[in-house]
């Protein structure tokens, strides 16, 4: 049986039908919009043994090959987008090794805690500007901009590329169709390389120019792995936590219990985003992985050379690792959420997606503690990705 995934009415609310799969099973054949056919593996104690399993791998070379090879077979575009090649979400030791350990020095907690002042004052200009009384979209006024000017302030991303940067990653994660996905692997890695190339003629003080001088026992980043590893830098690292932004702030208007509690705990804001963490998993199915060899997982055998992909949101309401799992509790035990993946390939820039999720929650429930919705929930239209979760729009009036 081929899983119902990707249809409308699991972009509009996946749950329901993540539910009713993990009921049937751990692991379930199905096939993305492309028509590249998948297994996906939906309750968490699977999700978390495929995470970790060095059979089910991510080298980027015969991952192409394999995925290239199915679509052919489907009758389908063959052709895939820059997130499939030269950068960390696609590689096995010992490059992943190599290149996430001259990126990782970047993103240590200690770092990123240094980068509070900035992402608050950001904070603050883009609360400022937001019309109070009227109408205004919450997540492209708010929740888009946040992440995208930090991580391109990070990167040393001019001002004035920052728009195209924008569309290229939306065109990436699916938003307008393998087309315009094909088309911006293309162009945005030829803007990457021009970038590149005056930060060695011109260094600054940013992570581009680090990245282009980083290196640790004579290992160094290749010169394809440089734009691939800053496209992924830009895109991971302002879609997902966009879409934890505009998703946390939705269940806020959703559960005013837990938002009242926290307009008067602000000292809970940092736990309770591990929990929204889980509630809205934004990342919503982990890139894809290849099975080396037969792998049976939870009972079923997954054969060699099939395409793997993990839901991370389905892990993160398994009834069987967390009761009440539709539930907000602030008062779980710490660990076992998916939202930021497993193993060696959890998410390197985690801590700085904490980190802005914290301060732009607590800036719009401290300047606007009633903010309500315009509209019905019903009325909400989910982004179109296969990857990324997270609202189109969320109008609502800041202080009504």
């Amino acid at each position: 049986m081929i899983a119902p995934l990707f249809s409308p009415a699991y972009l509009h609310d996946p749950h329901p039908t993540l539910r009713a799969l993990r009921e049937q099973g751990p692991v379930h054949r199905s096939a993305l919009p492309t028509g590249l056919p998948v297994w996906v593996v939906v309750d968490h104690a699977c999700a978390r043994a495929v995470l970790g399993d060095e059979r089910v791998a991510k080298d980027f070379r015969r991952l192409g090959e394999i995925m290239s090879g199915k679509l052919v077979e489907a009758g389908r575009d063959p052709r895939l987008s820059a997130l499939f090649r030269d950068n960390l979400l696609v590689m096995d030791p010992p490059d992943h090794t190599r290149l996430r350990r001259l990126l990782a020095r970047d993103f240590t907690a200690r770092r990123v805690e240094r980068l509070r002042p900035g992402v608050e004052a950001l904070t603050a200009e883009l609360l400022d500007a937001l019309p109070t009384t009227t109408e205004v979209d919450l997540v492209e006024r708010f929740a888009l901009p946040l992440p995208m000017t930090v991580i391109c302030e990070l990167l040393g991303v001019p001002e004035d590329a920052r728009p195209s940067m924008r569309r290229w990653s939306q065109e990436l994660m699916g938003e307008s169709g393998q087309a315009d996905a094909l088309r911006a692997s293309e162009e945005m890695p030829a803007y990457l390389r021009e970038l590149i190339a005056d930060r060695r003629a011109r260094p600054g003080d940013d992570l581009l120019s680090a990245l282009t001088r980083a290196a640790d026992d004579g290992d160094r980043l290749t010169e394809a792995e440089l734009p691939g590893t800053c496209l992924v830098l830009v895109v991971a690292g302002h879609e997902t936590t966009a879409g934890l932004i505009s998703s946390s702030a939705d269940l806020l208007l959703r559960e005013d219990p837990v938002r009242r509690l926290l307009v008067q705990r602000p000292d809970l804001t940092r736990r309770a985003v591990d929990e929204l963490l889980r509630l809205t998993s934004p990342v919503a199915m982990t890139t894809a992985r290849f099975t080396t060899e037969d792998v049976e997982v939870g009972g079923t055998v997954i054969p060699a050379n099939e395409i793997v992909l993990v839901s991370l949101p389905s892990g993160n309401r398994d009834a069987a690792r967390f009761p009440d799992p539709d539930g907000f509790r602030l008062d779980r035990a710490d660990g076992g959420n998916l939202a930021f993946g497993h193993g060696i390939h959890f998410c390197v820039g985690a801590p700085l997606a904490r980190l802005e999720a914290e301060v732009a929650l607590r800036g719009l429930l401290d300047r606007f503690p009633d903010f309500r919705r315009c509209g019905s929930p019903d009325d909400l239209v989910r982004r179109r990705s296969q990857t990324v979760t997270g609202w189109r729009s969320l109008p609502v009036v800041l202080n009504p």
